[in-house]
Order: structure tokens, then sequence, then C-alpha cells
């Protein structure tokens, strides 16, 4: 019966913070539809997102084609809900890797404190010098390209902010009575970081996170446009604008699109982030 009672004053949270918050819900009811089409109409297509048909080549917007074709005869309708599934698995998929470096650097720098802070914190103030989309672009002439890569070499360039952030939170909370009394007695110095300070840390990491998403999903879109991103046949959202800037003229509609999906989902996922912000920390 409690966990009943439990359930549904979750429930009741959930849907009072959601009517309460216009621009997460906006945000939120954008993406879902958009990861609705994502998911299904590529499997219920008769159409493929890599078989060419050069008969078709850039045919306009029609009934048997929504969204026309591209120069090599593939549905655009199925290549923009293939690009939209990659440039959001690499989003979010390289913004875990970021925040899981982050955090845990951040924390334990703050934790720690000291000479051994002030050398980690100098470290990140030396990598914030560097251009890293350069470092990016370097990575994936070095190993190839390949999405897995993608994931790694975007992720371990976006952990900066959040360390610092995570390590002025340690900072605040380090000398606080409960984080003395689990030192007092003897708790681990990884147990104090992962149980009692991370888990205080969980407002600014999840709006952090909601930022993040957006942001690589860019990084990755203008990596692709420079052909540095996925390999074809497999498509981004960013290899699909790079092919229709050739077209723009003959094939319009291979650019505008994928361009506007880019669009729609960024401008989705930024009001989730803040609507996710004036919720948790409202002042500012």
């Amino acid at each position: 019966m409690r966990d009943r009672e439990k359930e549904e004053r979750f429930i009741t949270t959930v849907v009072s913070f959601y009517k309460a918050n216009p621009q997460l819900r906006i945000g939120t009811v954008i993406l879902l539809i958009f990861l609705a089409f994502a998911l299904i109409i590529p499997v219920f297509s008769s159409y493929n997102f890599y078989q060419n048909n050069l008969d078709l080549g850039t045919v306009s917007p029609s009934n048997s084609h929504l969204f026309g074709t591209d120069d090599l005869g593939r549905d655009m309708l199925v290549r923009c809900m293939w690009g939209l599934r990659i440039s959001l698995l690499i989003g979010i998929c390289a913004t875990g890797v970021s925040i899981f470096i982050g955090v845990f650097y951040g924390a334990a720098a703050g934790y720690i404190g000291g000479k051994t802070d002030v050398f980690m914190m100098r470290i990140v103030d030396m990598l914030y010098a560097y251009p890293f989309i350069f470092f990016v672009i370097i990575l994936m002439v070095i190993f190839g390209r390949n999405i897995f890569l993608l994931f790694a070499a975007l992720g371990a360039v976006e952990w900066l902010t959040i360390s610092r952030i995570v390590r002025g939170q340690v900072l605040s909370l380090k000398n606080r009575d409960f984080i003395k009394a689990a030192r007092v007695s003897g708790c681990p110095t990884l147990k104090i970081i992962f149980l009692h300070l991370i888990p205080n840390c969980f407002g600014p990491i999840i709006i952090y996170t909601a930022l993040t998403v957006p942001t690589i999903i860019m990084e990755e879109s203008f990596l692709s446009f420079l052909g540095l991103g996925v390999q074809a046949p497999m498509a981004s959202l960013g290899s699909l604008i790079s092919d229709g800037v050739g077209y723009m003229e003959t094939a319009p509609w291979m650019l505008i699109f994928p361009g506007t999906i880019l669009c729609l989902v960024l401008f989705s996922l930024n009001f989730i982030a803040e609507g996710l912000r004036k919720k948790i920390d409202p002042v500012r």
C-alpha cells in the first residue's frame, strides 16, 4: 500500500511539474514526436536508408516520397529519420562520456584539495586554451572515422566545464557536518565522493547534461559538414545537410528537411534544459 501511495505521489509531482513548466512541456512534446517518427518510419517504410536507385535521383517531394529523394535516389524521409537517430545517439552517448569524466575529476579535485586540486585545475585551464575541435579532427584523421570514436572524441573534449562546476559544489559541501561525520567514521574517500558528495551535486549535473546534448549534436553536425563525421551510407543530420548544400539550387529539399529537423530538435532540447534549470535552480 505504501509503495502504491509513493507511486501516486510521484506521478502527481511529475504531472504538476510539467503543468507549471511550459518550456519543458513544449520541448518534451516536440522531442517525443521526433523520436516516435525516427523509431517508426524506418521500420514501416518500404524504403531503406542505403539502397541506391539512380532512376529516382533528386525526385521532388511527392505522395510516394514525402521528403523527395537525394542524388542517388534514396528516400529523404527515411534518411532524415536515420540521421536523427544517429545524431541523438552520438549526443547522448558522448554526453555520458563527458559527464562521467568531468564529474569524477571535479569531485576528486575538490574533495582532495590542496596542491592536488591546484595541479588538476591547472590541467583543466591548459586544456581550455586548446582548440578542441582540432583535437577531434586529429583523432578522426589518425584513427579513422567511425561512430564509436565519435562518442569517445566528443565526450573527451566536453568534460572540462562540468568538472569545474562539480568541483565548486564539492568545495562548498566537503566541510559540512555529514561529510565530517562520514570521514570520522572511517568511510573511504571513494565512498564519500560517490555516495555523499556527487548525489548532492545532481541538480547542476542534470542541468549541464541537458545543455550538453544539443552542444554535442551541433559539434557532430559541424564535423559531418566537414566530411569527418559518420561514414556513408550511414548518415547523421549534419552529413545530410552537407550533402544538401551541393544541391541547394537544383534540389533544395535535400537541405531544407534535414536542416529544419536539426533546428527543431535543438530547440526542443534547449527548451528542456531551460525548463529544468528554472525548476532546479530558479534563482539564476
